[in-house]
C-alpha cells in the first residue's frame, strides 16, 4: 500500500530538516511525501528545496491556516493511506511506516493509530509527557478519549467519503475529524501499541490562556456537532491527560 505523508510548515527552519529526514529515512519505500509551506519568510523553504528530488510535491503559497494546508495535501495525495507529520515532529525510528502498513494489512482496518511522546523543544531526547492511547472502544469517546492525531493514519478513501478538515475550527479541527470518523461514521481502526511520533512540546493550542479557552470551546462544539457528548466528555478529555505526565 502506498503511504502519503503530508508535512505542513510555516517558518520552521529550526526543526523542518529533522522532520524531512525522518520520513526519507524510513525503510518502507512506497511513500509519497508532500510538503505544504505557507510562504515561509525564514530559511524553511531553502531547507525543503535541498530535498526536492526526494519529495513528491512541494507547494509554497499563502493559506488559511494549518487545516487549510492539510486539506491541500489531502487533495493532492494519491496514496492508499494518508498520514501527517508536522514540521515540529519526527518519527522515532526508521521502521514506523513499515509497521503502520503492516497493521493496516493484518487488521484490514480503515485507520491505524498509536502512542505519542511529547519531548522538550530544546532537547528532543527528554520526554515530557507520554500519551499512551490504548485500544479503541466507542464508549470511550464519550469519556474524552482520543488518539494522538499525528499518529492517526487513515485510508485516503475515508477522507473523500466523509470529508476533510472543517475550516470553521481554528485549533480543534483534528479532534472534530477524529470524532467524525471514529464516532459519527464509525470507521474501523487498529491500535499499534508503540510510540509512532515524537512531538516537540509547545503546540498552538497551549501557547496562551486565550488559545486554551478557544480550544475548549471548539472541543465542546465538535462533541456536540458529532453527537458524541458534552461537558462531561470535555472535562474527562482534559482530566485524563494528567497521568500522561507521570
Amino acid at each position: 500500500m502506498k503511504i502519503s505523508v503530508i508535512t505542513v510548515t510555516y517558518n520552521n527552519q529550526q526543526t523542518i530538516e529533522q522532520s524531512i529526514q525522518s520520513v526519507l529515512n524510513q525503510t518502507y519505500k512506497d511513500i509519497e511525501y508532500i510538503v505544504i509551506d505557507g510562504n515561509s519568510t525564514d530559511e524553511t523553504l531553502k531547507i525543503i528545496n535541498k530535498y526536492r528530488d526526494k519529495i513528491a510535491l512541494i507547494i509554497s503559497e499563502a493559506d488559511k491556516g494549518m487545516y487549510d494546508a492539510l486539506n491541500k495535501g489531502i487533495m493532492k495525495a494519491s496514496g492508499d493511506i494518508i498520514g501527517f507529520l508536522h514540521a515540529d515532529d519526527f518519527y522515532p525510528s526508521d521502521k514506523i511506516l513499515e509497521k503502520v502498513e503492516h497493521t493496516f494489512k493484518v487488521y484490514a482496518s480503515q485507520s491505524v493509530y498509536g502512542d505519542l511522546d511529547y519531548v522538550s523543544a530544546e532537547n528532543p531526547e527528554k520526554i515530557i509527557r507520554k500519551w499512551k492511547s490504548g485500544k479503541f472502544e466507542f464508549n470511550e469517546l464519550r469519556k474524552g478519549w482520543m488518539p494522538p492525531h499525528p499518529t492517526f493514519f487513515v485510508l485516503r478513501e475515508v477522507y473523500w467519503k466523509y470529508g476533510f478538515f472543517n475550516l470553521n475550527y481554528k485549533i480543534a479541527g483534528d479532534y472534530d475529524l477524529m470524532l467524525r470518523f471514529l464516532g459519527k461514521h464509525k470507521i474501523t481502526t487498529a491500535y499499534l501499541p508503540e510510540v509512532l511520533v515524537k512531538m516537540r512540546w509547545g503546540g498552538k493550542s497551549n501557547k496562551s490562556i486565550k488559545n486554551i479557552i478557544l480550544k475548549s470551546k471548539e472541543d465542546y462544539k465538535a462533541l456536540k456537532n458529532n453527537k458524541i457528548g458534552g461537558l462531561y466528555s470535555l472535562f474527562m478529555k482534559n482530566f485524563r491527560k494528567i497521568n500522561q505526565f507521570f
